[in-house]
């Protein structure tokens, strides 16, 4: 339309039943459109939907040991472990140091490293967490 007055704009606006939107209010003179704000709401709504729709989100589940678990627990919680990685979740494997236990956190290591070898397997390590105040991790995908 070209450079108008606001009066003139609002009026033309009001003409075909839609809204006035500035789009550009820092522009030397500010940018005005005339359509309807609704119907652009629910087409910004539906944008972010669909690209909503299109991301993958990757999902972590976490089984947490203590540094003296027995044998036959090690291998029923990493059983778990296997069918979390076979359903495609990636796996958090967390050490948790309690008390007195953090005076052998060597103990813990051994547990981690005994972990990494039964899971070897179907699984490698993707992130390998160091001593995090009482806990230890370490993040598992599937092969």
């Amino acid at each position: 339309m070209g450079i108008v007055s606001l009066e003139e704009a609002l009026s033309k606006a009001r003409e075909f039943n839609l809204d006035l939107i500035e789009v550009a209010p820092n522009a030397k003179p500010p940018v005005c459109r005339i359509l309807d704000y609704g119907k652009l709401k629910y087409e910004e709504k539906k944008k972010a939907q669909q690209s909503k729709k299109k991301q993958h989100v990757i999902k972590i589940k976490e089984v947490r040991l203590r540094p003296h678990i027995d044998d036959h627990d090690l291998e029923t919680k990493l059983s778990m472990g296997k069918k979390f990685l076979q359903d495609g979740y990636k796996l958090k494997v967390t050490l948790r140091f309690r008390g007195r236990e953090m005076t052998r956190i060597d103990l813990g290591e051994a547990v981690m490293d005994r972990v990494e070898e039964l899971l070897s397997d179907v699984a490698v390590v993707e992130k390998k967490y160091p001593l995090e105040g009482r806990q230890m991790h370490v993040i598992f995908t599937s092969k």
